[in-house]
């Protein structure tokens, strides 16, 4: 069997719907980051599949500063769940309106 790109397509819109709902579902923050990333990892193979089946490198520097997105979000955005986790352990995403001056 051949994988072809409809393979890595379905697989992509899969992921990317697996993370959506877990992003709609989910309360706790760290749960929501983590949909987040799969979201952001399903466009990526999506990305690359295209660049291959096009033979143009635009898609892969397109995950180059999709990567480098996630990676700053995750920087800022985790350093703000940790905070909001450690003053209350069970926080939900309706408590980070406690960050407000």
């Amino acid at each position: 069997m051949e994988l072809t790109e409809t393979w890595y397509l379905v697989l992509s819109a899969l992921l990317f719907s697996i993370g959506a709902v877990g992003l709609l579902v989910r309360r706790n923050p760290l749960v929501m980051f983590m949909c987040i990333e799969l979201m952001l990892n399903a466009v990526n193979i999506s990305f690359v599949t295209f660049s291959n089946s096009l033979r143009d490198l635009a898609g892969q520097t397109a995950v180059f500063f999709v990567l480098v997105v996630a990676a700053a979000e995750v920087v800022v955005g985790l350093s703000i769940v940790v905070a909001v986790m450690r003053r209350s352990p069970n926080a939900t995403a309706d408590d980070v309106a406690t960050l407000k001056g």
